[in-house]
């Protein structure tokens, strides 16, 4: 009689040690889950830490109060040198306002609302003149003109003004509303969804409908502007020393389409071309002084900062092939023109024109005031100096500073 083998039961002993491994993983992520769970989140993903709820912003909804005048606007953005003052009022007024709202919409107390011009004096002094001097540096002022005749002056300027704007607002938005909200080194956490930074919330709600608004009251002013060159002639006495001329000639190419579901059925080419003369030097009207010194034995001239005096630009359309189903408006052919002027403008400003303009004018004023200096005495020097900003001296008053000198 054969020996019966015993049956199995129950698991084996290797299975029972891979079940147990099993299930003391899943228990130690549980326990990980379970001690890492946030007290709250908001749509940019959970916190991973605990945040005490005195550190949770509560956002409220809250409508962007916008106080700022648009006409006046737009004359102080065209005009900065001569309103300096009004632009400076007009960088307080906008940041007061975003800065209000962001702090209503992070719902601050009131008690603590009265503070927000308080932190912002401390940034207002250098944020200004960053502001100005950043302004100046992207707006060609002397342009007006030009950009008036293309219908894009007013437009340009509130562009200008929304990327110097763009540049600042994250930087001064963080740097104030950090002192009145508690933060943890700079974090701040929102309570709900869908819940925005403070910086996002400043950009969206705050700046680009200010620049929207200001953008649609551009375009009309910049149609009455180049309308009104057409309807009257306005006559100007200027006295006006040019020192540099600038000749050049450039091309442009560039192709229109005309797409059907995407596809191109049809398309026009126009090549453009033009001849530039820059001239540049200086309005004396703007100012002219000229001073003796007795001590140091000299004579000073103070002319303005040298400018772009005038610029002459003749287009010519050197190709215009029409596709049939295009058809080519005025609009295009202005903005190729205006496209080549500025790009005429901007590589000379680039240059080194204005310091040869200097130079230029510095022989020129020792050749001709060289013999009446010479005439004080043979140790009198004749100095060129120029001024920084533009007076704030009356006409009257400059002309009879100059004849008491």
């Amino acid at each position: 009689m054969s020996e019966r083998t015993p049956k199995k039961s129950g698991l084996g002993i290797g299975s029972l040690m891979i079940y147990t491994l099993v299930l003391c993983a899943i228990g130690f992520v549980a326990y990980k889950y379970i001690k890492n769970k946030p007290l709250s989140s908001s749509s940019k993903g959970d916190y991973t830490v605990a945040v005490p709820k005195e550190m949770q912003v509560k956002y409220v909804p809250k409508d962007f109060e916008y106080t700022i005048d648009d006409e006046e606007t737009i004359i102080t953005l065209t005009n900065p040198r001569r309103y300096r003052r009004q632009f400076n009022e007009l960088v307080y007024d906008f940041n007061m306002s975003m800065l209000n709202h962001v702090a209503g919409r992070m719902d601050v107390p009131d008690s603590l609302m009265s503070k927000v011009a308080i932190e912002y004096e401390k940034h207002h002094e250098y944020l200004k003149d960053l502001y100005y001097q950043d302004y100046l540096a992207i707006k060609d002022t002397s342009a007006n003109v030009y950009e008036d005749w293309y219908e894009t002056g007013s437009t340009t300027a509130v562009d200008a003004l929304n990327e110097v704007a763009s540049k600042y607002t994250c930087f001064l938005v963080n740097h104030v509303i950090s002192t009145l909200v508690k933060n943890d080194k700079g974090v701040i956490y929102g309570n709900g969804r869908q819940v925005d930074d403070p910086c996002l919330i400043a950009t969206t709600e705050a700046l680009r409908p200010m620049m929207q608004r200001l953008a649609e009251r551009a375009s009309i002013d910049d149609f009455a502007k180049a309308k009104g060159l057409l309807e009257e002639k306005v006559e100007k006495v200027i006295a006006e020393l040019a020192t540099m001329e600038v000749r050049d000639k450039k091309g442009l190419s560039k192709q229109l389409q005309t797409k059907i579901m995407g596809y191109s059925v049809s398309s026009t080419e126009v090549e453009v071309s033009a001849i530039s003369i820059l001239k540049v030097g200086y309005k004396l009207n703007k100012f002219f002084d000229l001073s003796v010194n007795k001590q140091n034995r000299t004579v000073s001239i103070t002319l303005p900062e040298p400018e772009i005096l005038s610029h002459e630009v003749y287009p010519k359309v050197d190709k215009l092939d029409v596709g049939w189903m295009r058809e080519l408006s005025s609009d295009d052919l202005n903005k190729n023109f205006n496209l080549l002027r500025g790009e005429f403008r901007r590589e000379a400003l680039d240059s080194d024109i204005m310091d040869k303009s200097k130079t230029q004018v510095e022989e020129l004023m020792n050749l001709v005031l060289g013999p009446l200096v010479a005439s004080l005495g043979s140790n009198y020097k004749l100095r060129v100096q120029y001024q920084k900003e533009p007076s704030s001296i009356p006409d009257s008053a400059v002309r009879q500073r100059n004849l008491d000198s």
